[in-house]
Formats: structure tokens, C-alpha cells, sequence
């Protein structure tokens, strides 16, 4: 009860200082964000995976599917800190690292150490840990989500040093929502996406139903996109490949032969699958951001009329333009 009364009442502060702020409330999500910290954010139960680095490779793979997790902080018992994180983007380039065929064991998937991945593939570009503490304002979380281009923020206790909870754009954009009707909506949001200039429209990675699955992680790392629509001979968008999605070649494991085709790698999602969201760059932010939380999707394919793909709306792009202020996908 305690912690809805300090929401509730960050909340009230946002829209008092809205109302008393003249004709202006554009930044009214940015203050609301100001006036919550990341412990708001925090539910009371969640679960939280902790790898330690001498843990084999392939294990920590398994257990982030079977665990349902998308990522988890690295613990180093050398140094007894958190050093990093492992997600499934290291699974990724892992994979496109060393894959050589379907005859051909991926030794360095089966055989390293956590430790060992790290010292190759970070060697000397090692960076400390992007992690930010509980009394820090979301504002800052998202600044830091943004300035650093990840996904996935560990909210670390600075006296114990124990990692609380994984931020994520999702999680923050879902609680912005819960309280969005009681705040002044600003004038941007009536506004469609092409008027913002919200999403990126330019050199969209794409695949085919039959692209290779190797050819589409070779996507993944050279673009650092987290998504690629699969669109057929016209370019209309028929299915999408996300990195989650490849994921499931270590639950399948069947991650030895990546020759085969995106559309057979989509026969084994774990999950029921609904189909590609979409949006219109006539469409609202407002309609945007709905559709978005509603689906708990991480983006969305933006089309024409001929459902054509003709780019892609992020969370991270609604973040931005919501909180910071900042459109286009080379705002900085």
C-alpha cells in the first residue's frame, strides 16, 4: 500500500505541475518520469536468473529457455561483482562466429566457458557494466537505456550489490500506461508517426521465407537490429524473425544445421503467434503506444496500403520521442 500511495503521489505531482505550467504539457511524461524512481517500477515478486562466468556456455542457454528469460546478469565469484550480462544476442554471435555446417560440431557452443566467450569476443573493448540503483528516477533509466543502445537495464542495490530487477523498455513504457490517463495528454500525441518523424524508414533489413537462417543472424550482427521482416517476392510482409525467435534453436537444438530456411526456424516458436503487428505512418502516436502495450510486442512493421514494408516503430523509438524528446532514428 505503501508504494501505490508514492506512485499515486508522483502522479498527482506530474499533473499539478502540468496544470500550472500553462498551455504547455509536452513534457509532461518527462516529468512524470522524474518524479518515479526504478524501486516504483520493481514488482513485489519476479524472477531473476543469475549466471555465475565459469558456467559452461550451452547450459546458460538452456536455462535462459527454460527458465523463460530473455537475458541475466553475469556474476564473476573471481572479482564478486556483476560484470555483465548474457543475452541472446551473445547465442546470436556465437552462432554466426563459428558455424561452419551442418556436419560440423559448434565446439566453441558446447565446449567454452562463459569467461571464455567474453575474453573472445570482448577481449580488449571490455566495459564495466551499464546498471543503475533503485532511488535513480526513470528519466534517468530511460536516458540510459537510450545513450547506450541496451535493452535491458540491471537495477542494482549500491549496499549489497545485489541485482534487484532487469528494466527494460517494455516494462517502463507498460507502467507509463497504467497512469497515462490521469496525466494531461500533450499535443504530440494526436499526431500521426510521419508527422513526428518517429521510426526508422531507411535501409530496412529484411528477409525472404527462404533466406537462410545463418544468412539472417549474419543480419542480426552486421545491422544490430533486433527484428527482421520476412516479406515475399512483392515485399509484402508475411512473417517476422526476431531474435527471441532464435532462441528456440537451443530448446529445439537444432542449432547445428543453420543452412535451413527462416520459415522452418519459425515452425518451432513455443508459442502462439498471432501474427505480424502493424501500424500505418498516419496513425497516431497515441493509437501507436496502445497498440504496442496492449500486444507486449517490442515493435511494430510499419506498411503502405499493399502491405509493403516501409519500416520499423521501436519501443526505444517511443521512449525517445516520449521522455527525451528527441525524434528519428539518429537522434542522439
Amino acid at each position: 500500500m505503501e508504494r501505490v500511495a508514492m506512485v499515486l503521489e508522483g502522479c498527482r505531482e506530474a499533473l499539478n505541475v502540468a496544470e500550472n505550467g500553462g498551455d504547455s504539457s509536452n513534457d509532461v511524461y518527462s516529468r512524470f518520469m522524474k518524479s518515479h524512481t526504478c524501486y516504483d517500477l520493481i514488482p513485489t515478486s519476479s524472477k531473476l536468473v543469475v549466471f555465475d562466468t565459469s558456467l559452461q556456455v550451452k547450459k546458460a542457454f538452456f536455462a535462459l529457455v527454460a527458465n523463460g528469460v530473455r537475458a541475466a546478469p553475469l556474476w564473476d565469484c573471481k572479482t564478486q561483482r556483476f560484470v555483465g550480462m548474457l543475452t541472446i544476442t551473445d547465442f546470436i554471435n556465437i552462432l554466426h562466429k563459428y558455424y561452419k555446417s551442418p556436419m560440423v560440431q559448434i565446439y566453441e557452443l558446447e565446449e567454452h566457458k562463459i569467461e571464455t566467450w567474453r575474453e573472445v569476443y570482448l577481449q580488449d573493448t571490455s566495459k564495466p557494466l551499464v546498471s543503475i540503483c533503485p532511488t535513480a528516477s526513470l528519466y534517468e533509466a530511460v536516458s540510459m537505456l537510450i545513450r547506450n543502445k541496451i535493452h535491458r537495464l540491471p537495477v542494482i542495490d549500491p549496499l549489497t550489490g545485489n541485482t534487484l530487477y532487469i528494466l527494460t523498455h517494455k516494462r517502463i513504457l507498460k507502467f507509463l500506461k497504467l497512469f497515462i490517463a490521469d496525466l494531461s495528454k500533450p499535443e504530440f500525441m494526436s499526431k500521426s508517426l510521419e508527422e513526428l518523424k518517429i521510426g526508422t524508414y531507411n535501409n530496412i533489413a529484411v528477409v525472404r521465407k527462404d533466406t537462410p537462417i545463418y544468412a539472417a543472424l549474419g543480419l542480426f550482427v552486421a545491422q544490430r537490429v533486433s527484428a527482421l521482416p520476412v516479406v515475399d517476392d512483392a515485399g509484402h510482409v508475411v512473417d517476422i524473425y526476431s531474435k527471441f525467435d532464435v532462441i528456440n534453436l537451443a530448446a529445439e537444438k537444432s542449432y547445428n544445421n543453420l543452412n535451413v530456411s527462416v520459415t522452418k526456424g519459425l515452425c518451432h516458436r513455443s508459442q502462439y503467434f498471432e501474427g505480424v503487428l502493424k501500424c500505418y505512418q498516419n496513425e497516431t502516436l497515441e493509437t501507436i503506444i496502445n497498440r504496442l502495450v496492449e500486444a507486449e510486442v517490442h515493435r511494430l512493421v510499419v506498411v503502405d496500403k499493399e502491405e509493403v514494408v516501409k519500416g520499423i516503430v521501436s519501443l526505444s523509438d517511443i521512449l525517445r520521442a516520449l521522455v527525451l524528446h528527441t525524434v528519428g532514428p539518429d537522434s542522439s
